[in-house]
């Protein structure tokens, strides 16, 4: 067996294996062996078909697939041995192989290989990063203390209903004269929200009542005839009170108004680890930090968009072998659609960025274990959390969700990508220069929404 390397171009490298008969024999006769044992054919019991009769009817088959197995160890242990940086994987040459006898007792196989660019980057001081800290405003602290003490709230039964109470009791549908109306509608356990209602005269109708009062009044009206709400409120179909003008008597049973629980050390204890919040003022300090902790990822991930900006252009276009690298995006295609010159071009560039990544990481000695792996499903698992208002969640819990989380190899593959970034991202931004900018969250989605419309 020969195998060489040949460079065709500064970004493309023909790689040639000449392999001899007793480089595969061994291989295809333990082959032709071991079908023997498993094939079916009639007038032979299982096993005892004769070699000759395999080889024979499958003997090409076989050694073409055994070939196969030989080339794809040997190109990929010569490729990591000789440490060749390809780009896709290695394409057959069809046009000097064409006509190759696979009989014959000497093969010789050609692969078309893209070569990776060979390029220098690397960041200092003197460039100069834009870092987005996102600012944590009064108004978005007091919403959330808000929500925390919302989970710890309870309704009480008021005497007098005020705004944004509910009340509950019984619809009756009424006739021009304000009597019951015969036949008409009645809900019992009807539930009304008046300061929902969007006509404010009919919102004014509920103004101080109490248990016991009846509140004449015109759902038609008070929901502009819009009849999803009105066939919510009468528990009918929208069809059967489409055109529905009368006046409802509504009987008031019960009304109910939500206070939020106190901001107390029970609740302090429950949002937060126990014993680290003691104070109303320090909660707020507490809530204010974990919004702000909750930001970084995006401006970590806005500096890295910055970043790649700038040493795009430093590094400038790379040459590639573009007609070999389409025939391998062809190739690889799902739908079997030939690539567009614009995807191509998409491509080229998300490609140049990782080439750039890699030099990166590699610049930085940027390594990754189980427990960096373990440690990013961790952090994904209490961000999880922390969106439903679940800050002091068990490490056991987080471990037990983590672990879950890594059985899918999809997963583990973006968590790996994730914690190499992440990494990444805090090795430059100690190299670089930040410009440290504050900005409202508003202003911050907006760059990203700019950035997608252009």
């Amino acid at each position: 067996m020969n195998i060489s390397l040949e460079n065709v171009s500064a970004n493309q490298a023909l790689l040639t294996i000449n392999l001899q008969k007793e480089d595969w024999s061994a291989n295809v006769d333990k082959a032709i062996k071991d079908y023997r044992k498993k094939v079916n054919m009639p007038g032979f019991r299982p096993g005892m078909v004769p070699v000759q009769l395999i080889q024979k009817m499958y003997g090409k088959t076989i050694k073409a697939e055994e070939i196969n197995k030989i080339l794809q160890d040997k190109i990929y242990a010569y490729i990591k041995d000789n440490k060749v940086e390809i780009l896709g994987e290695p394409m057959p040459n069809d046009t000097k192989d064409a006509g190759q006898d696979i009989d014959a007792d000497e093969l010789t196989f050609n692969f078309d290989i893209a070569l990776a660019p060979q390029f220098q980057v690397e960041v200092s001081a003197k460039d100069k990063v834009d870092y987005y800290n996102i600012e944590v405003t009064d108004q978005m602290v007091d919403a959330q203390v808000k929500s925390y003490a919302s989970r710890n709230g309870k309704y009480i039964e008021p005497e007098t209903y005020a705004d944004n109470d509910m009340v509950k009791g019984t619809l009756t549908e009424l006739a021009a004269d304000g009597s019951a109306l015969e036949n008409g509608i009645v809900v019992s356990g009807a539930v009304l929200l008046p300061s929902y209602l969007k006509n404010e005269d009919q919102k004014a109708l509920f103004a101080n009542v109490k248990k016991g009062d009846v509140v004449k009044f015109n759902p038609s009206v008070a929901y502009q005839d819009n009849a999803v709400e009105m066939a919510s409120l009468l528990s009918k179909k929208k069809e059967e009170i489409e055109g529905n003008k009368s006046d409802f008597n509504f009987a008031i049973e019960e009304i109910k108004r939500f206070v939020e629980g106190e901001l107390n050390q029970e609740l302090f204890d429950q949002v937060f680890e126990k014993g680290t919040v003691k104070s109303e003022e320090e909660f707020r300090a507490a809530v204010k930090k974990s919004i702000a902790d909750s930001y970084a990822p995006d401006s970590d991930y806005k500096f890295l968009l910055d970043l790649r900006d700038i040493l795009m252009k430093k590094v400038g276009k790379l040459e590639f072998a573009d007609q070999l690298l389409k025939r391998i995006m062809n190739e690889n295609s799902k739908d079997g659609k030939e690539i567009s010159q614009e995807d191509y071009d998409k491509s080229i560039e998300q490609l140049t960025w990782h080439l750039i990544q890699e030099k990166l990481i590699a610049a930085n000695d940027i390594k990754i274990d189980n427990d960096d792996v373990l440690a990013q499903a961790k952090a994904a698992t209490r961000a999880q959390f922390a969106q439903y208002g679940m800050l002091n969640v068990p490490d056991d819990l987080l471990d037990n969700y983590a672990k879950e989380m890594m059985k899918k190899r999809e997963t583990v593959d973006n968590l790996v990508h994730n914690a190499i970034e992440n990494k990444l991202i805090q090795a430059v931004k100690g190299q670089v220069t930040l410009k440290e900018k504050k900005v409202s969250v508003e202003d911050f989605n907006k760059m990203f929404q700019d950035a997608s419309q252009e």
